[in-house]
């Protein structure tokens, strides 16, 4: 798996939101970004660490940076996962991973001591220029957008 570093290009990506909008990262040049990965909706670290994003979606926002969460389920899933916990951004279907790999945020993953292959909790902080000035892998869900939040002071 290859990951990405500070500096490196983000790549883009073209992927519909359970509103079936499509968002593209070279649509977003001048914003920064707060793209995050996540590997299921509505199971307990996702629902927290989705809310947490909620909850700081002002101070990002008000930082000038827009949220984008990415996971491989449909747009009716995110659509309801959305609703259930009014999640104020948008998430993203990658139902192939085909992004995630290229974000190095698909792989061999263990969970209760089996390994697996699928998301890797990962979260990108891109720049206005579309380069990655962030790259966090193996986030912890609890906690983690409290610690981006610091890190970025926002």
């Amino acid at each position: 798996m290859t990951q990405l570093k500070p500096g490196d290009p983000a790549p883009d990506f073209s992927l519909k939101d359970g509103d079936g909008r499509t968002w593209r990262l070279s649509e977003l040049e001048g914003e920064r970004v707060l793209l995050y990965f996540y590997p299921a909706d509505d199971t307990p670290g996702c629902t927290a660490q989705a809310c947490d994003f909620r909850d700081s979606q002002e101070p990002f926002a008000h930082a000038g940076y827009t949220v984008l969460g990415v996971s491989p389920q449909d747009e009716g899933s995110h659509q309801a996962f959305a609703g259930r916990y009014g999640l104020n951004f948008p998430l993203l279907v990658d139902d192939g991973h085909e992004v995630a790999e290229r974000y190095g945020a698909w792989g061999d993953r263990k969970n209760h001591g089996e390994t697996s292959q699928g998301i890797i909790r990962s979260t990108f902080v891109i720049d206005a220029r579309g380069h990655i000035e962030r790259a966090q892998y193996n986030v912890e869900a609890r906690g983690h957008v409290g610690r981006l939040r610091k890190l970025l002071e926002v």
